[in-house]
């Protein structure tokens, strides 16, 4: 399997800054290990399923893991991307940051990955490794000692059945993602992730599974085709998100309807195809 080496130095959009206003740099316990999670996708618009991911995601550490939490990112796609009835980025940054500043205690967006030419996921977790270890030191226990905090991808299931399918992600990328970093995986509903995880099962220690007790399948594919047919969105989307949709007069007229799955399948053979370029350079 061909190595991945961990990018170090990266491009950054004009006026850049890393979002850490939220970051917790205490730990609260010292025999956990520290961990952010990482949620990448479209948000085309954020629903209420996408921040109920990061609740759900902070049961499951709480009660079945060792790690804790220290802060949780949404990060939008970039708009090369080019998925249909994917919103200009400025739009989906700005609704993402509506709803986690005015629905969380704990939740950031990083708009480093929508503002430039389109990332992959590994360099996109690599900048957020960057960013919290290297630039800002990491956290530290009461006692002082400092620690260095896991970056962890957070994601639903359609995104690890495209990793479980061959050819759609790079084995370098792969190992990088499930091996180096880890993945919280939130089940949708109607989905059989066995065989996705049987498909993957050298990375099993670092895929964690979460089951939604109560299952939810809002989609932001679905909510796009309300509003195109002036169907209420209310309780789908926080309230700001919707304000904001309407004041914007936002997915009036969308496109064809693609699902996050066939996205990420588009994203990954666009960058293979490119990946043959680079005669086997890892950036």
């Amino acid at each position: 399997m061909a190595s991945y080496n961990p990018r170090t130095e990266f491009s950054y959009p004009d006026g850049y800054s890393f979002p850490s206003h939220r970051l917790t740099r205490t730990l609260r316990n010292p025999d956990k290990q520290p961990i952010v999670l990482v949620a990448c996708g479209s948000f085309s618009p954020v629903t209420y399923l996408h921040l109920r991911m990061f609740e759900m995601a902070k049961d499951y550490v709480r009660q079945s893991t060792d790690f804790e939490i220290v802060g949780g990112y949404l990060s939008p796609v970039s708009d090369q991307y080019k998925k249909p009835g994917l919103l200009a980025a400025n739009h989906r940054v700005h609704m993402c940051t509506l709803a986690a500043e005015q629905t969380s205690s704990w939740l950031m967006v990083d708009g480093w990955e929508a503002f430039q030419s389109y990332q992959r996921t590994a360099v996109v977790l690599d900048h957020f490794d960057h960013e919290i270890n290297t630039k800002l030191g990491g956290v530290v226990t009461e006692d002082g000692e400092r620690r260095n905090v896991r970056v962890m991808l957070l994601a639903g299931s359609d995104l690890i059945a495209t990793m479980s399918e061959p050819g759609v992600w790079s084995d370098s990328d792969l190992d990088h993602i499930l091996g180096r970093y880890g993945v919280l995986i939130v089940e949708r509903a109607g989905s059989d992730m066995d065989q996705a995880i049987d498909n993957l099962a050298r990375w099993k220690p670092n895929i964690h599974l979460i089951h939604q007790l109560i299952q939810n399948d809002v989609s932001s594919t679905k909510v796009r085709l309300f509003l195109r047919r002036g169907l209420s969105v209310r309780y789908l989307l926080p309230m700001p998100v919707i304000d904001y949709i309407e004041e914007n007069g936002l997915y009036v007229d969308d496109g064809p309807n693609a699902s996050a799955s066939s996205g990420a399948i588009a994203a990954e053979k666009e960058r293979e195809k490119g990946k043959g370029k680079e005669a086997g350079s890892s950036s």
